[in-house]
């Protein structure tokens, strides 16, 4: 934020665990509330005093603060109420820097900024431009999410692996003595991800006409002869970033249908690669994936169909799973060299399943950068 220049002073409260912003801005991640402010050109942190000295040491900001100093355990004694008291602390501290005004994100507690003006500070909702820097990743930060598509690959390889070693039996996969499941592979994403410290939630593994619905996690055996949607998306628990790969398999025969489903989802991604590049709106690469689906009569977002191509192309993937800019018939954006972008069509027939193929790239000078290396085959 600093080098923004803080015309108006920023203030932001929150948990950067749960608040990609404020760990963007702050690069300090603690399990507890804490203040990032940018005033005077210049950035500082309100912190616990428990937190005072990690964030002293790991923080980018170099201007940490306990709150103990402004007088936190006496506040809480009065109030009675940790929320007030982390109000008066916090209002103690913007009066020591100065800050008599403040622009706030919009999800800004309402609590705290009501106490705050009831302290004689002005508080003002507005849009921040930290999301918009977030747009365009540095060099560090796309090599943490091709760290991440690393691993996840490694799951991925774990899954397909499994289902391509079992046996059909009685139209159903058999891993061993006993059925295949969705569970099951889902919990082999959770294993690998651990092991090489990352987090998920909800990894699809959805098989036959359930995966016509994109979010449907899948559950129970996995049949034989049906397409297995896959879509895996690891965490890192300390690096904080994402990563997000989605094969299409199947173990069996394959009817004329679902192969050209296949065919043709492959089709439109391949295009839509080459199509990435500095300069190219983000509707376009939509469109392109379209033109090639309503080609072949497949109804898309375009036609505002509900079967057929029913999801954008693509979102950005960062310090969140989903994030802009977005790939879609809606999006303004357009594209420049540091985004960090999924290319995932698909089709969804409700009485034959889905097919989903999707890549992690990074927009570079003259193009991309695919950050996913791995297969991309239907039979297994």
């Amino acid at each position: 934020m600093a080098k923004d220049k803080c015309d108006v002073p920023v203030v932001m409260s929150g948990i950067s665990e749960h608040d990609a912003n404020l760990y963007y801005v702050s690069k300090f991640l603690a399990p507890d509330a804490f203040a990032y402010v940018c005033a005077n050109d210049k950035e500082y942190l309100l912190v616990s005093s428990m937190e005072h000295g990690r964030a002293t040491k790991e923080s980018r900001v170099k201007n940490v603060a306990s709150m103990e100093d402004y007088g936190f355990t006496r506040h809480l004694k009065e109030t009675n109420s940790p929320d007030m008291a982390v109000a008066e602390t916090l209002a103690a501290y913007l009066k020591e820097i100065g800050v008599k005004k403040a622009h706030v994100p919009e999800g800004f507690p309402l609590g705290l900024a009501d106490r705050l003006r009831a302290k004689g500070i002005r508080v003002e909702a507005a849009a921040l431009p930290i999301e918009e820097r977030r747009l365009i990743k540095t060099p560090e930060e796309i090599a943490l999410i091709r760290e991440a598509q690393r691993v996840n690959e490694k799951a991925q390889a774990r899954a397909i692996g499994m289902i391509r070693k079992s046996k059909i039996s009685k139209g159903i996969l058999y891993y061993g003595e006993k059925p295949l499941t969705s569970e099951r592979l889902q919990h082999e994403f959770d294993l690998v991800f651990a092991k090489h410290g990352y987090d998920t939630t909800d990894t699809i593994v959805a098989a036959g006409p359930g995966a016509a619905d994109p979010h449907f996690t899948g559950s129970g055996p996995i049949p034989a002869n049906q397409l297995i949607v896959i879509d895996s998306f690891p965490h890192g628990k300390k690096s904080r970033y994402w990563a997000d790969m989605t094969r299409t398999v199947l173990k069996g025969r394959p009817t004329k249908e679902m192969k050209e489903m296949y065919r043709l989802v492959y089709e439109a991604q391949a295009r839509a690669l080459k199509a990435i590049r500095p300069g190219t709106p983000c509707k376009t690469i939509d469109d392109i994936v379209c033109d090639v689906f309503e080609k072949h009569g497949f109804g898309t977002t375009r036609t505002r169909s509900k079967t057929g191509y029913i999801h954008s192309v693509g979102h950005g993937v960062g310090l969140d799973i989903h994030e802009a800019p977005r790939l879609s018939q809606t999006s303004k954006f357009t594209l420049q060299p540091g985004m960090v972008v999924t290319v995932e069509p698909g089709l969804y027939l409700p009485d034959v399943g889905a097919v989903r193929i999707e890549d992690i790239v990074a927009v570079t000078e003259d193009g991309c950068d695919n950050l996913t290396n791995f297969p991309k085959e239907l039979i297994v």
